[in-house]
């Protein structure tokens, strides 16, 4: 079950609260890929395996959706995907070297 809000409900703007509900969203469905993968890795059946790796791969894309809705409305979080979601080659980036 998610945490519902650290602060008093009626005290967050109407935009928090609908980056809260896609965060929140992200979260069931990145706890929903794992659940899927553990399931494929388990199962000996190969046609259930084809099914759970398609449910997967579909939480997958609702993934996606939510991170771009996220990005489209964190201006924050739209500057740091672009700044590490980038990368040709797995590096260190020091956060405070980047103006």
């Amino acid at each position: 079950m998610p945490r519902l809000y650290d602060e008093p409900f009626e005290s967050l703007s109407k935009k928090t609260i609908e980056i809260h509900r896609a965060y929140v969203s992200l979260i069931e469905e990145i706890e929903a890929m794992d659940g899927y993968q553990q399931r494929i890795d388990a199962t000996q059946d190969v046609a259930l395996k084809k099914i759970l790796e398609q449910n997967r791969d579909e939480e997958k894309e609702h993934a996606c959706m939510l991170l771009e809705w996220i990005r489209r409305n964190d201006q924050g979080l739209a500057k740091n995907m672009k700044i590490y979601l980038s990368l040709e080659e797995p590096e260190f980036i020091d956060p405070y070297s980047i103006s």
